[in-house]
């Protein structure tokens, strides 16, 4: 089986010197699932172990473990190149919305032009005879000139304007304006757990209900908010163990929390969990304008075109461009409608979701601002938390067994040491 690879990208971020600790913070991962991948990663990637003189375990992994794993596993080289490939292909399938309402703002339109100018051309064979000097005469607008990168100085501007102001090209802009660009908290959950691991590092693996009470949701629906049940969740998850103050106040401390590898620097954390809000999208309102109004030149054209198709004779008469259009019509009708349809379904949803957004981001920070100013029993209970609190860095001077060098090679050399101290004891000793 292939490696997590949430882990892999943990250990690479923390770098490739971890413990089971650091990774289940990076990552916000189960404390017994970071383990048992440890493991696996180690043993996978040619990983070594470094233990500790309190028992604690340092995973060391080189550099190159990727490529490692690489080499090894099938199913990770399957992985990387699908990654590659469903890249170009989502890129395909993005753009073809943009280019399929080309492409149909171009058959509708020609194909009205088709059929006007044969309607004129018997008008006017009619006609003839009776006035020599009439003619037929039908404006159609060059719609071709609008997408022309040379039309009108102002307009040039505008799209300087658009270019600054998104990222975005026509046909990726078409994409966004109809379906967005995905879901600004897909990874909440693995934000919630991160910054609560975070959290509970930054107090040295002492808090609490309190302080992990602003990353959760719905701590007043399934869990009592009296007796604190909704740290059951973080307990299991991070390993945690309660102790109840001789005031009958329950704090919470997490051992595997407060081991690392590496000494890290203190970083701002989030008072609360904060969801983003939906985006209608990511295009310039010259995008979005741009294509909303080419939408509904596709839809009022399919239904000009409907009319003028509607009994189906001159399909028959002019053959060719026209009968194909006949033939995919209420395909291009269908496109026109959901292109207009969907972004307009999609803003009021928009609306509700960022509703509900708005209200629980106002209770996480409802809960967050009873530890700005805390009252005598909260601060009571967080003094008291702080006698669990503690930091364990592991580093070189504390190992006693690594599995890089052999066991008699360390053996030796820890004697060594032993004996050098020893003999600077008996040097100062002796000095006295």
């Amino acid at each position: 089986m292939a490696p997590n690879p949430t882990i892999m990208q943990a250990v690479e971020k923390l770098g490739y010197r971890v413990t089971v600790g650091d990774v289940a913070t990076q990552a916000g991962l189960n404390v017994a699932e970071a383990n048992q991948s440890l493991l696996a990663l180690a043993s996978d990637a040619g990983g070594h172990l470094q233990v500790a003189d309190s028992g604690d375990i340092v995973y060391l992994f080189p550099q190159n473990f990727r490529a490692i794993l690489r080499n090894k596993y099938f199913q990770l080289r399957l992985q990387e190149w699908w990654k590659k490939v469903w890249s170009v292909l989502f890129y395909l399938i993005r753009i073809s919305f943009g280019i399929f309402l080309t492409v149909s703002i171009a058959l509708i339109t020609i194909t009205i032009f088709i059929i006007i100018t044969a309607a004129n051309s018997d008008r006017d064979g009619d006609n003839r005879g009776s006035n020599s000097g009439g003619g037929g005469f039908f404006y159609f607008p060059n719609f071709f000139w609008y997408l022309s990168p040379n039309y009108d100085t102002y307009y040039q501007e505008r799209r300087r304007e658009t270019r600054e102001e998104s990222n975005l090209n026509f046909f990726e802009a078409v994409f966004s304006f109809l379906f967005g660009d995905g879901n600004p908290n897909a990874n909440l959950d693995e934000r919630r757990w991160q910054e609560i691991a975070t959290v509970i590092r930054s107090n040295r693996g002492a808090v609490v209900a309190e302080q992990i009470a602003p990353y959760l949701d719905d701590i007043s629906q399934g869990y009592t908010r009296e007796y604190e049940d909704y740290m059951l969740p973080v307990l299991t998850r991070f390993n945690g163990q309660p102790a109840v103050s001789p005031e009958g106040q329950i704090v919470y401390y997490f051992p595997e929390l407060q081991v690392s590898a590496v000494k890290k620097r203190r970083h701002s954390i989030s008072s609360y969990l904060e969801e983003l809000p939906w985006r209608f999208s990511a295009a310039s309102s010259g995008q979005i304008m741009l294509s909303a109004g080419l939408g509904a030149l596709n839809f009022v054209g399919a239904l000009v075109l409907g009319s003028l198709l509607r009994d189906g004779t001159v399909a028959a008469q002019l053959g060719g461009l026209v009968a194909f259009v006949q033939g995919i019509y209420w395909l291009l009708l269908a496109y026109g409608a959901g292109f207009l349809g969907i972004p307009l379904l999609r803003y009021f949803w928009i609306r509700w979701r960022n509703r509900k957004i708005g209200d629980r981001n106002r209770d996480r920070l409802s809960r967050s601002r009873l530890l700005a100013s805390p009252d005598a029993p909260l601060q009571q209970k967080i003094d008291y938390a702080q006698q669990f609190a503690q930091e364990k860095v592991i580093s070189k001077e504390d190992l006693v067994y690594s599995s890089e060098t052999d066991l008699l090679d360390q053996e030796v050399e820890r004697s060594a040491q032993i004996d050098a101290e020893w003999q600077r004891r008996l040097e100062r000793g002796s000095g006295e």
